[in-house]
């Protein structure tokens, strides 16, 4: 079984969403779930089961960066027998339409980073996310009235660049990569190993064209939208 989860098989539900900070996930069990329950704690990595309006849910964070998500996505595939995971994360933009506290859909993630390789040491920098899921949250959206934008990501080692223009420029046109955060890729790589769906959907926190930053408070305001459209698609 998982060495990085303390949880019972039946602690864990089907369709897990994942943000990849604890204290969000602490936040939405609070705020979001009925009768949610703490089923982790190991190395603080919070995770809740619980429902929304009677539908069971279990809300697990990731941590920061592709490691840590392969790390959590491959337990809960392969130990937990989830069928479905969500993303729910922030991201930057790099579209000068894109406004701080849009809604992104992630269609396709790319990496510059060899996670496929050491994986199965296949070239792989371009992973897709669930159709069949993206479509569910679409029809989602439309029915809850939550706009979103859907578009390719791409997903980076560094948080911090020393530049960030000649990182732009290297941007695969062909993609037209809208925005940039650093989890989506190892997901959606996991699920396809897994034959199971994964499925990303992000705020925008910052903006490259529009030097727009927010704060911790504003971040948690605006992730509402997205939680609740992850949510309602159950």
């Amino acid at each position: 079984m998982s060495i990085h989860c303390n949880a019972k098989l039946e602690d864990i539900e089907s369709t897990v969403l994942m943000p990849g900070d604890p204290l969000r996930a602490k936040y939405i069990a609070e705020n979001f779930l009925e009768d949610a329950k703490l089923v982790n704690t190991v190395r603080n990595m919070l995770a809740y089961t619980g429902k929304y309006k009677g539908k069971p849910v279990t809300v697990f964070s990731s941590g920061m960066g592709m490691p840590s998500m392969g790390i959590y996505s491959y337990e809960l595939f392969k130990f937990y027998n989830v069928q479905k995971i969500i993303r729910i994360g922030s991201c930057g933009a790099y579209n000068e339409n894109l406004n701080l506290f849009d809604t992104i859909l992630v269609d396709k993630s790319y990496t510059e980073g060899n996670f496929a390789f050491e994986w199965s040491e296949k070239e792989c920098h371009t992973a897709e996310a669930s159709q069949k899921l993206n479509k569910l949250l679409e029809e989602t959206a439309k029915r809850v009235n939550i706009p979103y934008i859907k578009g390719n990501t791409l997903c980076n080692d560094c948080f911090y660049l020393d530049n960030i223009d000649a990182f732009v420029k290297r941007f695969p046109k062909d993609l037209d990569i809208i925005a940039c955060e650093m989890e989506a890729f190892a997901l959606f790589y996991m699920a396809k190993y897994f034959k199971k769906d994964a499925a990303c959907l992000l705020t925008v926190v910052d903006s490259y064209y529009k030097k727009q930053e927010s704060t911790s408070e504003e971040r948690e305001r605006s992730l509402n939208d997205m939680i609740k459209l992850a949510l309602e698609s159950l």
